[in-house]
């Protein structure tokens, strides 16, 4: 993935990942404190700015990255490749905290932990990942392209009241029964299978009318989709239990 900067001749390209900078980066870092040192595992690794920058404050920091995103995983890998061994890419789910240190640092507690949960801007912005439905794009939305079920999958498959409670629950979506009779009318007729026809058939479904509509009226049925194909809030307890058992030590919470 290439930006394109407005340079003197307009031929400037700079690495996303390079340019890439967090939101809330000043706070993760006052939070977890770095300077001091230790093994920090960074559970989103995503583009690797969090962990850039952990590994920045102290040549005593070492950071486990981990990403269920494979090309995430692959441009933070290059971006951070200046800190050698103090840097492990390790492609796995957040939820497999436990399993990764205990392979990866087998006895080393952690000095922090972070994960920032949900899509990136990396996953947004590359269009044919269906993550977003400003352009035509094969409904994907999966995180990890290895493996399970995709949008479409989940829309060709689940009958109308399983959609209807997926875009509700994870959506918070208001029409959902509205919305989710209108997908399995159209599957009906053609598979739903681009982020365009899915967003069209929402929008149309929803009722909004245009001069009214604050955001995409697509916006919480994608939103419910992308969580629901990646599981994103299944097993949140289990993980924070084990974020907190591999601690070392005196780290604590704040």
């Amino acid at each position: 993935m290439f930006d394109t900067l407005n340079d003197p001749v307009g031929s400037l390209i700079v690495d996303a990942a390079e340019r890439h900078v967090p939101v809330l980066l000043a706070e993760v870092l006052d939070f977890l404190e770095p300077a001091r040192g230790g093994l920090f595992v960074d559970c989103t690794l995503g583009m690797g700015g969090h962990a850039e920058a952990l590994l920045d404050a102290s040549p005593s920091v070492v950071v486990i990255g981990m990403d269920r995103d494979a090309e995430s995983l692959n441009l933070a890998r290059e971006r951070l490749s200046r800190f050698g061994d103090r840097f492990t890419a390790v492609h796995a789910d957040y939820r497999g905290i436990a399993e990764v240190l205990s392979e990866r640092a087998p006895g080393r507690g952690a000095a922090g932990v972070l994960a920032d949960l949900g899509v990136s801007s990396h996953q947004l912005n590359e269009a044919e990942r269906g993550f977003a439905f400003s352009k035509e794009a094969p409904l994907d939305m999966r995180m990890d392209r290895s493996t399970g079920d995709t949008a479409a999958d989940l829309v060709a498959q689940l009958d109308e009241e399983e959609l209807a409670h997926i875009i509700y629950i994870y959506g918070e979506e208001t029409r959902s029964r509205r919305i989710a009779r209108a997908i399995c009318r159209e599957r009906q007729r053609e598979p739903i299978a681009t982020t365009t026809r899915l967003a069209e058939i929402v929008a149309r479904a929803s009722g909004i009318p245009r001069h009214k509509q604050r955001i995409h009226p697509a916006t919480k049925t994608f939103q419910a989709l992308r969580i629901a194909v990646n599981s994103e809030l299944d097993k949140l307890d289990d993980f924070l239990r084990d974020a907190v058992d591999v601690l070392a030590p005196g780290a604590g919470w704040r």
